[in-house]
């Protein structure tokens, strides 16, 4: 499959998961901004993709990655950085959302499992998000973090330099 078909809209993303649910599968759900990927990312994506039989992950559109980080981010385009997620052999599905939180993309989406890093825990996870889930009969992971891997980190060694 080229990674560009993981890669989907409003439209195809109800149509996608009602076929993992025809097939039996089941889907986890993690999201973020991803502006500069690196290893902390590939192995966060990874663990989360071995919770489920699939995974999807909610890309923050330009607009809303440039409103959570500053006005210097993202450094990477949407279209770039989707890209490059949904090349990944762990990601199954890419979807760019320009809300701030992932409260409609969850509720597309409609996964088994939402799976965050470890920056956050359960309590500190938006209310509606944590009603979702719960309300589909999902459950959510918090996953390790990885210290000293950060993409804020490296952008701003980067302006700097």
């Amino acid at each position: 499959m080229d990674f560009r078909e993981k890669i989907l809209d409003a439209e195809a993303l109800p149509a996608w998961r009602e076929a993992l649910r025809a097939q039996g599968r089941t889907l986890a759900a993690t999201n973020g901004c991803f502006d500069i990927l690196h290893a902390g990312h590939v192995n966060y994506l990874q663990a989360a993709r071995n919770e489920a039989d699939a995974l999807i992950v909610g890309l923050n559109s330009d607009r809303s990655t440039a409103e959570l980080k500053g006005p210097n981010r993202p450094i990477h385009t949407e279209a770039d950085r989707a890209a490059v997620i949904a090349a990944l052999e762990s990601v199954d599905a890419v979807y760019i959302f320009d809300e701030l939180r992932a409260t409609n993309f969850l509720q597309t989406a409609q996964p088994d499992v939402y799976v965050k890093g470890g920056d956050y825990t359960v309590d500190q996870l938006p209310a509606e998000e944590r009603a979702i889930i719960q309300a589909q009969g999902g459950r959510i992971t918090v996953l390790g973090h990885l210290p000293g891997k950060s993409s804020t980190e490296i952008a701003r060694r980067i302006l700097e330099s």
